[in-house]
This record gives C-alpha cells, structure tokens and sequence, in this order.
C-alpha cells in the first residue's frame, strides 16, 4: 500500500471516528441504550444539564442493598418454557402476554402484583417470554423542551398498551441522605427524588428511594401528568431493589409526550380517602406546593409531594 493510500485510509479512520465521537455527544444516554435518545431541536442551543447516564440504578450514600447484587436464585427451565407452576419466577401466572404487553392492567386489577422476571442465574435463554424490562429500550424516544415544565420526553413511534418504555434509575439512597438533598433544594429546583413504598405483609412496608439528579438516565425527563399515558410498576430482576419500570397505560402515538403520575397511584386512579389527605397536605404546607401544568381535564392544579421527606429543623415533623 501505498503512502498516500494509508494517509487517506487513516484519514477516513479518524473522520469515522469523529463522527461517531459527535453521535454519541448528541445522545443523551452516551451510547448506553439500545436506540439513542437525542435532543430536539438539534444543533445549538439549549441543552439539559450535565447528568452521569447510567441505564440501571447505582448504590448511592446509605443505600442498604447493592442493586447490582445478586440476590435471586435462577429457575432450573431448560427444556420446556417458562410458565406458572413449574418456573420458580413465576409463582402465580404469566406477567407478560404474548405480545410482550404486561397482563392486568384493566380496571378489575386493584393493585400492582408483584414481577419478577427471568434472572442471569436462569437456565431459559435469551428468549424468554419472561425477560422484557431487562431488555431495555425498545422505542425510539425523544428529550424536548416544554413550554412550561422544562425539559420533557416524548415518543417517536407508536406504544401499544401494556408494552415496556422505559426505566426510572438512579442512585438508591438511604432516608437521612434524601431528606438532606431535598433539603438543600431550593423552590425553584426541580425534585427527581422518587420513594416507592411496597406493602408486603403484616402491616410491612418496604421503601425503595430512587434519585437520578446527578446520575440516572432518560426517565429523569419524564414530566407529571394528572392524566398520564405512563404507568410505574416495581419489576425485580437480579436484586431485592426493584427496576422502576414505566409501561404504557394506553395506546401511545407519536409525537405524545411521556408522562407518569409523581404520586405512585396504581392505574392512576385515586380514592376519595387520598385525595383527601393530598388536598390537606397541600394546604398544611403552601410553601411546598408547585404548580401543575399538565394541562389535563381533571389536573389538580399542583404536583405532588411526598411530605414525609421533607427535612424539619427539630428532628421531626410539622404535626400542625
């Protein structure tokens, strides 16, 4: 070969390089999801802030378990598919359909039921019907801003209901190490700090605290919405910390922006009794509350708050 034949080869080399170096700074996830989630408007302007991607959670200060620990033993299904009865993952029925759509979500369901999917210690392959959120994203999507509530994601493609969209990941954080972040926010600092409490038995409850402000991935985008298109389900994988999954409570079109309710409510539906409690907390403690711009029929007006985690100066809270 010749010297000017490897001087253009290399010089190819390097513009390929370049470009793939330029594709994956457009990307918000850096390379690290299956599809990459790009910022519109395209080009300069505007970007959102600096933020470590990571697609699943990370232990963070005060966290009790690893979430990258193994915690599960795998089912023994090699010959014959995963199903109820004979596969250690599946205690009761399927989670999935066969169209990989998450089964009871109509109205008759009246809580969540607990997911666990196939693990790496499984003997099933790769194929199983029962590994879908560990498979990450499987649409393309898309960070925009808003008009009012900043930065925000949407779908490019259509979402069937029940599919999978995407994960809400971050560091897991013990409790004293939440109230500190949130207390050194400021009114005008938007809130990632999501807790999920999980009712098991005997009056137990166990807590899981998710922050993707400095480390986290897409699902940190993800605005409110009183009428969301988005529903939360713990799913567990590897770990006892559950995978924050977000599945489509109905069809999705494209161009739609993605949204969840803040407040955990399963099928988005609230009761009396809560709507209640949310109403007097809301007015206990006017300086908490943020306004809501979802723009939704019902929208209660302002976002949801978690007033348990807020941080008191005498050690506990506002009983007034």
């Amino acid at each position: 070969m010749s010297a000017e034949a490897v001087e253009k080869r290399s010089f190819g080399i390097a513009a390929a390089e370049e470009e793939s170096a330029a594709l994956i700074e457009q990307d918000v996830a850096r390379g690290l999801e299956n599809f990459p989630v790009r910022v519109w408007p395209l080009g300069a302007g505007p970007r959102p802030k600096p933020f470590q991607y990571t697609p699943d959670h990370v232990a963070g200060p005060g966290a009790d378990i690893d979430p990258t620990q193994i915690t599960f033993p795998g089912c023994a299904c090699v010959k014959t598919p995963c199903l109820p009865g004979t596969c250690s993952c599946l205690r009761h029925e399927n989670n999935y359909d066969d169209n990989l759509c998450l089964r009871d979500i109509g109205l008759e369901a009246k809580y969540a039921k607990p997911v666990f999917e196939c693990n790496v210690l499984c003997h099933c392959g790769e194929h199983c019907r029962n590994r879908v959120v560990q498979n990450g994203l499987q649409f393309c999507l898309q960070v925009f801003q808003t008009d009012k509530k900043g930065w925000g994601l949407q779908t490019l493609e259509t979402i069937p209901k029940g599919r999978f969209v995407c994960e809400y990941a971050g560091e897991i954080l013990g409790f004293s190490e939440v109230q500190r972040r949130i207390h050194l926010q400021t009114p005008h600092d938007p809130n990632y700090i999501i807790a999920i409490r999980e009712h098991i038995y005997n009056g137990q409850v166990m807590e899981t605290f998710v922050d993707p402000t400095y480390i986290g991935n897409i699902g940190r985008f993800l605005n409110h919405s009183c009428e969301p298109n988005l529903l939360m389900i713990p799913v567990r994988i590897d770990s006892m910390v559950p995978k924050l999954a977000l599945f489509a409570a109905r069809d999705i079109l494209p161009g739609e922006e993605l949204s969840y309710d803040y407040s955990g409510r399963f099928l988005n539906q609230i009761s009396s009794k809560d709507k209640e409690r949310i109403d007097h907390e809301q007015l206990r403690k006017p300086q908490l509350r943020k306004p809501c711009y979802c723009g939704a029929p019902s929208c209660a007006t302002f976002l949801p708050y978690d007033s348990s985690l807020y941080w008191f100066p005498l050690g506990k809270p506002d009983t007034s």
